[in-house]
This record gives structure tokens, sequence and C-alpha cells, in this order.
């Protein structure tokens, strides 16, 4: 009873934190509202005993993915008014996208409601006496090693490209010599004074 009652709770606090997410005019408010889902979220794999995924969504999509969109939008200077104004731009591509997904979820539907899965059927089975956490991880680093550093690799070309996409030369800005810094020497940085009493020292 207890259980049902706290997946009732964290389901229906995900459900109007994710309406909250899209409807929120604010962006601030939009990224706290999905960190709010975020948290819930993990509350829900926690009672279905994937503690791992859960872990996942509290330290990597709140500790760093939530944060890192909080602080993108609290610190650059973004025209969301001419973000909007671009909406009826790419509403045909939006519509398609959208009724892709509604296809995707009725499939989805459709799958789940002809039956269970065969648990002794499946491609990766796993030995019940051990955790969760060392089960992911002997299929990780043995089975599916090489899709592990495919993810990898997939994710830092999408870093490099977000840093050559956002680099950009700034006019009036010093550019830095590292040269020059590393041949720096102490006696070139400091300077040592005896001024007089009462005179304080001269800039």
């Amino acid at each position: 009873m207890i259980q049902a009652i706290a997946f009732y709770i964290f389901a229906i606090v995900v459900l109007v934190s994710g309406a909250m997410t899209i409807a929120s005019r604010n962006p601030v408010h939009s990224v706290l509202w999905l960190i709010l889902a975020f948290f819930n979220a993990a509350g829900l794999m926690v009672l279905v005993g994937a503690e791992f995924i859960a872990m996942l969504l509290v330290i990597v999509y709140v500790g760093a993915v939530a944060v890192l969109f909080l602080f993108v939008v609290m610190m650059l200077d973004i025209d969301f008014a001419e973000l909007r104004a671009g909406f009826v731009r790419y509403f045909g591509i939006g519509l398609v996208l959208a009724v892709a997904l509604v296809c995707e979820i009725l499939i989805a539907v459709g799958a789940w409601s002809a039956g269970g899965v065969d648990l002794a059927r499946r491609g990766a089975p796993v030995d019940p006496t051990i955790p969760n956490i060392q089960a992911i991880g002997n299929l990780l680093y043995t089975r599916y090693l090489f899709v592990f550093e495919g993810a990898g690799l997939v994710l830092l070309v999408a870093m490099i490209g977000a840093i050559v996409l956002t680099h950009r030369q700034r006019q009036g800005v010093r550019p830095q010599n590292i040269a020059q810094q590393v041949a720096r020497r102490p006696q070139d940085a400091t300077r040592n004074m005896r001024p007089e009493i009462g005179q304080g020292v001269q800039l």
C-alpha cells in the first residue's frame, strides 16, 4: 500500500512538473521544474529496483545537465522573444515530429497491451543473486564495451563541435600569449620598494 501511494505521488509530480517545464514563460523556472521532474523520476526508479538509473538521474541529469542549463539560461544574453518569433517558421517540422512521436507512443501502448515480455528469452540474462549495479557493470564492460566506448566518442565529438561553434573572435580583447607567460621571471612581475614613513607607495 505504501509503495502504491509513493508511486502515485511521484508519478503525479513528474507529470505536473513536466507540464510546467513546457508551460512556464520564465526559462529559469522551466529548468527548476525540470530538476523537480528528474528527482521524482529517480524516486520511481528506486521503487522498481533500478537504483543505478535513479543515481544516474540525480548525479548526471540534476547535478550536471540541469545545472548547466540553468547557468546557460542565467548567464547568456538570449533573446527569447526572437526565438519565439521563429515558431511559425518551424511549425511544419514540429508538427511532423509531433505526429511521429504520437505514432511511437501508440505503437508502444499496443506492444505493451499485447502481453508481457518473456524473461527467459532476453538477450542478456542476469543472475538474480548479484546486485543490480554489478550486473550492469558486468554487461557494460564486457559484452557492450565497444558500444560504451562509441557513446563516449560521440559525446567527445559533440563537445568539440559545441566549442568550435561557440568560439568566436572578440574585438578589443588582448589575446593570451602562453610563451610570454611561461618565460616571465619573478623579478619582471614584482618590484621591491622601500617607501619613506608617511609617503606611501608610488604605483
